[in-house]
């Protein structure tokens, strides 16, 4: 059974439907999407959860276990594999 969609308006004014009480808008998140760096290869949910944390720095992201960030709303076990890349890259780890 499909959960009912509920219409919300952002406060840009774009009309969307979500069946969850979550208020973020998805055109909004398609307009906040950076164009490089790190957070731009993850899922909107996931990068939010980050941001919301302040972690936007591979830096601050490497102070947390991977267990610690699959604990934040959004992130699943999908992002782990792009960020331990990124890391990786970076010539960083997640915190053991």
């Amino acid at each position: 059974m499909e959960a009912e969609k509920n219409r919300k308006v952002c406060v840009k004014g774009h009309a969307y439907y979500k069946s969850s009480d979550c208020p973020t808008c998805p055109f909004c998140n398609k307009e906040n999407k950076p164009a490089s760096g790190f957070l731009s290869q993850l899922s909107s949910p996931a990068r939010n959860a980050l941001l919301h944390e302040e972690i936007d720095t591979l830096d601050k992201l490497s102070a947390y276990s991977e267990k610690d960030i699959l604990k934040l709303h959004g992130v699943g076990s999908a992002s782990l594999p792009v960020l331990r890349a990124v890391l990786e890259q970076a010539g960083l780890s997640f915190k053991a």
